[in-house]
């Protein structure tokens, strides 16, 4: 056992000094001080990375097909009043849908921007439970009444029995309801007097939309759409003026569910109008985007760049292109963001390059500053110095 003993003392690469040959020096504990705050230092840094993960980006290309896509926004329009404001989507595949309602929520704002009301019920005022007919003199609830359409019914049993409906039959006809004093059912329910009640106040409008994943666009204005030949225009309220002041703040707009450190590039985005009718457009690219965290979770959402541009009206039709308008179309490119740990023997051979390559250089420059120590000495004794 003592000769095996004796080879592998033989193959012992750190060989000992007797601890009576040592030579400690003042520039050697300096040196040693400095290399264990850098090696500490790099240590917590090391650490730090591997307690936390990192983001892996990949780019394919994208080859889902079919499927919907969920538009979150919340804008607010502080001169436009909420009976004006609504919405409206189309997209390349031919689906229209106006004047939005479902899953969209409307805040009447002040001046100050403080909030006068909330309410879901979209432009115009709330549908009766029961329909009004008046007689000698009142209004009475008559469950047969059925009121006129003046004109734009398109079935002989079709009824309107409220302002509401008039003005949908108005759209589908593609005629605008411009005096809604001239309508009954309007003129009872008071709609043109909520109107007036709101003007000078702003709309917050918030919500969701669910939408083909084609190119498309969805447009915010003051008055219900209807279409005439190929043209989309807007009914005008003849108590409101000529000009529409349609600037605008968006707090929110999203095309999907939040990544984690992603921010949406039009969220805080305000724009003021100065009496200057037109349309605001925002070009949106739409980049199908995957999240893929450490703890499993994956997100399929999307990002999206954007450029604006505001078209004003010089040929007397602002009526028909006021507005902001969001136009999107879908890149073809997806990104995939992946969530990754850094593994532990990665961490560890890191460790070991710190602590040794901090040692190994340190060593390396003590040699240096005690060889020059003992050089300059040994000339000055030798009065060669200088």
């Amino acid at each position: 056992m003592e000769r095996v003993f004796s080879k592998l003392r033989n193959l012992d690469a750190y060989p000992k000094i007797n601890e009576d040959f040592y030579n400690r020096t003042l520039s050697g504990g300096i040196i040693t001080l400095v290399a264990s705050v850098i090696m500490l230092v790099l240590f917590v840094n090391e650490l730090g990375l591997y307690i936390h993960s990192y983001t892996e980006t990949q780019l394919v290309v994208d080859t889902s097909r079919g499927g919907k896509l969920h538009i979150h926004f919340d804008i607010t329009f502080p001169a436009v009043p909420c009976s004006l404001l609504s919405l409206d989507a189309r997209d390349i595949s031919g689906e229209e849908h106006f004047d939005i309602r479902h899953d969209i929520f409307k805040k009447r704002i002040d001046s100050h921007g403080a909030v006068i009301e909330v309410r879901q019920d979209g432009i115009g005022a709330p549908k009766i439970e029961k329909p009004l007919q008046r007689h000698g003199g009142r209004l009475e609830h008559n469950e047969t009444y059925c009121g006129s359409c003046f004109g734009a019914e398109t079935a002989d049993d079709e009824c309107c029995n409220s302002c509401e409906e008039v003005r949908e039959a108005y759209r589908k006809r593609g005629w605008g309801m411009t005096n809604p004093d001239l309508i009954d059912q309007c003129k009872r329910e008071g709609f043109v007097q909520k109107i007036k009640d709101e003007e000078g106040e702003g709309c917050n409008i918030h919500g969701s939309l669910e939408v083909n994943k084609v190119a498309g666009n969805f447009h915010f204005a003051a008055g219900k759409s209807f279409h005439q030949s190929t043209f989309q225009l807007f009914e005008l309220i003849s108590l409101q003026s000529d000009t529409y002041n349609i600037s605008h703040r968006v707090n929110k707009l999203a095309f999907g569910d939040s990544i984690p450190g992603v921010v949406n590039p039009l969220d805080g985005v305000q724009w003021t109008q100065e009496a200057q009718n037109g349309m605001y457009q925002y070009f949106i690219k739409v980049v199908p985007t995957i999240f893929k965290g450490v703890r499993g979770r994956t997100i399929d959402s999307n990002q999206f760049s954007v450029t604006e541009h505001f078209k004003g009206s010089d040929l007397g039709l602002f009526q028909s292109i006021t507005g902001v308008y969001f136009f999107y179309d879908l890149s073809p490119i997806k990104v995939t963001f992946t969530e990754e740990h850094v593994s532990f023997f990665h961490f560890l051979t890191n460790v070991c390059a710190i602590i040794g390559g901090v040692f190994t250089v340190a060593g390396i420059l003590d040699a240096c500053i005690y060889h020059s120590q003992k050089a300059i000495k040994k000339k000055v004794e030798l009065g060669k110095f200088g």
